[in-house]
C-alpha cells in the first residue's frame, strides 16, 4: 500500500494525522478556557465526556492516531538519516532558510511525547480511567476536573514542565501546520507564505490559549477562582494577582 511504502505515502498520513490532532487540541483549547469563567460549567463538559461509550471510543481514536503519527515520525526521521548516510556529520551550520523546528522535529517530539505521558497521568488517569475502573481514594472525584487543574498547577514544576511542553508544542506545530499544508500540495507561489502566516497566527494563538490557563491557575488569577455570587468578576479576579 503506497500511504505505507512510499514516502510520499507517509508524509500524507503524517499530515492528515497531525491536521486531526491540532483539531483536537482547538477543541480541548477551548474547552480549557471555560475553566477560565465557570468551574461548574467545566466539571460539566467533564462529565459528559465522562467514561461514557462516545468517550471512550473517541479517546481510543485519538490515541490510535496520536500512534500513528508518532510511529511514522520516528519512520521518516531514520529514513531521512539513511538517505543523508555520513553527510549529517559534515555540517554543523544550519542551512540557509531552513527553520530550527524543522531540523528539531525529534527532538521536539520526544518533549511532546514525555509531556504527553505527564498530562495522561495527572488528568486522565485521574479521570476518565479511575471512573472506567472505580478507583478510590483520590483527591478528587473522576468527575471534578476544575478540581484537577487546581490541583496540577498548584505544583510550581508542574507549571515550569507543562509550560516547557507547550512551547516545544507551538514550535512543532509551527512547522508542521504549513509543512501538512505543502504536502497535500497547497503550496503555489502566492499561498506557500499565506499557509506560514495562517499557521503560524493559529497555532501562536492556540498554545497562548493553554498557556493562559496553566498560569492563570498558577498564580490564582482564573477569574472563576475569585468570582462570588453576584460579583464582578474582572475586578476580583485582578484583586486576586495583585495580592
Amino acid at each position: 500500500m503506497w500511504l505505507i511504502n512510499s514516502s510520499i505515502g507517509r508524509k500524507v498520513v503524517m499530515s492528515v494525522t497531525g491536521v486531526a490532532l491540532i483539531l483536537f487540541l482547538t477543541f480541548h483549547c477551548a474547552m480549557n478556557i471555560v475553566a477560565l469563567f465557570s468551574g461548574e460549567a467545566y466539571n460539566m463538559i467533564c462529565e459528559l465526556l465522562g467514561a461514557n461509550w462516545y468517550a471512550v471510543v473517541a479517546t481510543m481514536g485519538l490515541a490510535a492516531l496520536a500512534v500513528i503519527h508518532i510511529v511514522f515520525a520516528f519512520i521518516l526521521t531514520a529514513q531521512n538519516r539513511r538517505a543523508r548516510g555520513g553527510s549529517r556529520y559534515e555540517v554543523t551550520d544550519r542551512p540557509a532558510k531552513v527553520e530550527w523546528a524543522s531540523q528539531n522535529m525529534l527532538v521536539l517530539g520526544i518533549i511532546i511525547l514525555l509531556g504527553l505521558v505527564l498530562h495522561l497521568f495527572n488528568f486522565w488517569y485521574n479521570m476518565m480511567f479511575a471512573e472506567l475502573f472505580g478507583i478510590e481514594g483520590l483527591a478528587h472525584t473522576p468527575g471534578d476536573g476544575f478540581g484537577w487543574i487546581q490541583e496540577t498547577f498548584s505544583c510550581s514544576l508542574y507549571v515550569v514542565l507543562y509550560v516547557i511542553w507547550i512551547v516545544a508544542i507551538w514550535f512543532h506545530l509551527s512547522h508542521g501546520f504549513w509543512s501538512a499544508m505543502q504536502t497535500f500540495g497547497w503550496n503555489g507561489k502566492t499561498w506557500f507564505c499565506r499557509w506560514k502566516m495562517i499557521g503560524l497566527i493559529y497555532t501562536t494563538l492556540l498554545m497562548l490559549g493553554f498557556l493562559v490557563v496553566v498560569l492563570a491557575f498558577a498564580f490564582g488569577c482564573a477569574p472563576s477562582l475569585c468570582c462570588e455570587s453576584g460579583s464582578d468578576c474582572c475586578a476580583q479576579a485582578a484583586a486576586c494577582c495583585v495580592q
